[in-house]
């Protein structure tokens, strides 16, 4: 059951067996129905977690009230608000899960509880702020460096997957483009391929 968040720690660090004991017993596992919103705007984020099965969405809405998802999350990755939870303040994102979904979860107790007691897992922390960090500042230089059909080809090399996962319309506001642009795109693809 923990084999897929072991391997992905163990990229960063090196666990015994009294140390992967202490990490899963601290780990709470959720079965997450499809469209749950984990996390609202105005709330505190009390997790961080690992994707062990499911798809889940970050969003925010923009001053008009669309939704602007900003990232999405399938196996082997975190999710969180990072901000809201290390500084435990309110939110400016949702967090919602697009598919059912297991979830390890960590909250703030469990969280500082396990960097007391095996500290080294500080840099798997670190690494993964690291990551996301890299993660959004190539999203943020391809939103505004390239072309709608660039970032859709840049997203489809980052979420090779997403496409077949989830709607459209999620896609269209992760690119800031209408639905029907996704589509289009997508049967000129498909057509190219041919």
């Amino acid at each position: 059951m923990f084999e897929n968040i072991i391997k992905n720690v163990t990229r960063f660090i090196n666990l015994n067996a009294d140390e992967e004991k202490i990490f899963t017993d601290l780990l709470v596992c959720e079965t997450i129905p499809k469209k749950t919103i984990l996390l609202r705007e105005g709330e505190i984020c009390q997790f961080e977690g690992f994707i062990h099965k499911g798809c889940v969405r970050v969003y925010y809405l923009d001053d008009n009230g669309f939704e602007v998802t900003i990232l999405f999350a399938i196996e082997d990755w975190w999710i969180s608000d990072i901000a809201s939870f290390q500084d435990q303040k309110p939110s400016n994102l949702y967090i919602e899960t697009i598919e059912d979904s297991e979830i390890f979860m960590l909250n703030p107790t469990t969280k500082e509880k396990l960097l007391q007691e095996i500290p080294k897992f500080e840099r798997v922390f670190r690494m993964l702020v690291q990551r996301n960090l890299f993660t959004l500042q190539n999203r943020l230089v391809n939103t505004i460096s390239k072309s709608a059909s660039d970032r859709y080809l840049e997203f489809i090399k980052v979420y090779p997957t997403i496409p077949q996962r989830v709607a459209q319309y999620y896609i269209a506001s992760y690119l800031g483009v209408s639905k029907e642009f996704v589509s289009t795109i997508r049967k000129r693809l498909a057509t190219k391929e041919k």
